[in-house]
């Protein structure tokens, strides 16, 4: 079994401000309308409930689920769709009851809807894993037509309980497969090649011919969201009241370059900047791109802009490298541990995407297979144990400078291993299991259900 999984997939467009609670919940409520239309059962639909368990319950009114829930079943995808659409597609019903709302379900069937279809669990937990839900299709028996239950595994992944591997399109068989950070380096040894050509040859085998122009996509994807949150100033929505910053922060950067003020080096302030400016689009519901969660998605283009402003020589192709060497560290950090904070922690997220922008900015940077690997673990390493205790069920506090802080990481690290010749003795792979055993050792209060640390410390205003 292999652990890679695509670029395109790993790296994919959607909204914010959750890929768990968000992103997952719309592509459940996409697949389960299909599966009705595919069993010829849209007809016989009248509404649908939704039960949203554990950390979904917990969160969820903060991230959005609902909304994307009720989107998804009319037929919005979160690669596409205009975010606004998404925001108060829940919210907005009427109570049961107290009026008439509908949704085209499928593309062809208009249902009744109500916010009272959509409730919360937050203190059961199915067993298979922590961002739980069961949508249910009622016709006008008292027994439901369809029933599926399904799991947001994190990065907007979804897997469908009693269907096996997670539901996405890239399973061609792979030349060259790879289910740990050993066997990876193995392979680049014995075919004289990188991580990132490594990368490639798989992906080839999954998209062939169209590897680029996807990566090319993803970037462009990540530099809007930069852009825009470099120009956007205002509040955040949701009730905490947390001033966006990083437009501020540029204008304040432009002044010291253009001033040259005592030959101050802005580089880091400027990699801050871009993580603040991604991680406030996401928490705002804009445009994102999962990298490999909402909740850390700041911290791969910070890094990736990072290196084509201040590394000279650095070059699109470079930038292609970065992500395909990004994608094989997170592919075996979601095989062999998780990228849901819900599961594992924020070190599941901010932790995974710190180690993949490291690693790709060490290759990018002439590391050679196992200095990228020793970037990526000094990256898992050094956030083993970090909680996931949103203030407000949302993703603002602590989530938004914790990007720009591990953007910081992520260069330290990347930069620190290409002082060594690769060899160092804690491995990625014992770091990633590392990882794994300290989430499942970690309160659930610490994973994403705002019952703990600042969530409960800090007075919501």
């Amino acid at each position: 079994m292999t652990a890679y999984v695509s670029a395109l997939d790993m790296f994919s467009v959607g909204i914010g401000p959750s890929s768990s609670h968000t992103v997952g919940p719309m592509r459940a409520a996409l697949d389960f309308a299909a599966l009705l239309d595919e069993r010829d059962l849209l007809g016989d639909v009248r509404r649908i409930s939704c039960t949203l368990y554990g950390s979904l319950g917990a969160t969820g009114i903060g991230h959005g689920t609902p909304d994307a829930i009720i989107a998804g079943l009319a037929g919005l995808h979160p690669e596409t769709c205009d975010p606004d659409a998404v925001h108060g597609a829940w919210s907005t019903l009427p109570r049961a009851g107290a009026g008439d709302a509908e949704i085209t379900l499928g593309g062809t069937h208009v249902i009744a809807v109500t916010r009272d279809d959509v409730t919360f669990a937050p203190f059961t937990r199915l067993p298979a894993h922590p961002n739980a839900m069961t949508l249910q299709a009622w016709g006008e028996d008292t027994f439901p037509v369809a029933e599926e239950t399904y799991y947001s595994i994190g990065g907007g992944f979804i897997r469908r309980e009693g269907a096996g591997d997670d539901i996405r399109p890239d399973a061609a068989e792979q030349p060259l497969p790879f289910s740990s950070a050993d066997a990876m380096l193995a392979l680049c040894d014995e075919r004289g090649i990188s991580i990132a050509q490594l990368a490639r040859l798989n992906e080839e085998a999954m998209h062939p011919g169209a590897v680029d122009t996807g990566l090319d996509t993803i970037w462009a994807a990540m530099m809007e969201c930069v852009r825009l949150g470099l120009a956007t100033d205002g509040v955040l929505p949701g009730g905490l009241g947390v001033t966006r910053r990083a437009a501020a922060i540029r204008g304040k950067l432009e002044e010291y370059d253009r001033r040259g003020e005592h030959g101050r080096d802005t580089s880091t302030e400027w990699l801050q900047a871009f993580a603040l400016a991604v991680n406030e689009q996401n928490a705002s519901g804009g445009r994102v791109v999962t990298a490999p969660t909402n909740g850390a998605a700041g911290i791969i283009p910070a890094v990736g802009h990072y290196y084509l402003r201040f590394i000279p020589g650095a070059s699109r192709a470079g930038i292609r490298d970065y992500l395909l060497t990004a994608t094989a560290v997170g592919s075996i950090v979601k095989a062999n541990a998780s990228i849901s904070g819900a599961e594992g922690g924020c070190q599941a997220e901010v932790g995974s995407a710190c180690a993949m922008a490291a690693a790709g900015l060490c290759a990018v940077l002439g590391g050679t297979p196992r200095q990228v690997e020793n970037a990526a673990e000094i990256a898992i390493e050094h956030h083993l144990g970090l909680t996931c205790d949103p203030v407000g069920g949302l993703v603002q506090v602590p989530c938004i400078e914790r990007n720009a802080i591990a953007s910081s990481t992520a260069v330290s690290a990347a930069r620190l291993a290409l002082h060594g010749d690769g060899s160092h003795l804690v491995t990625l792979d014992t770091a990633i299991e590392t990882m794994r055993q300290t989430g499942f050792d970690m309160s659930t209060k610490y994973k994403e259900t705002s019952e703990g640390g600042l969530a409960v410390n800090v007075i919501e205003c």
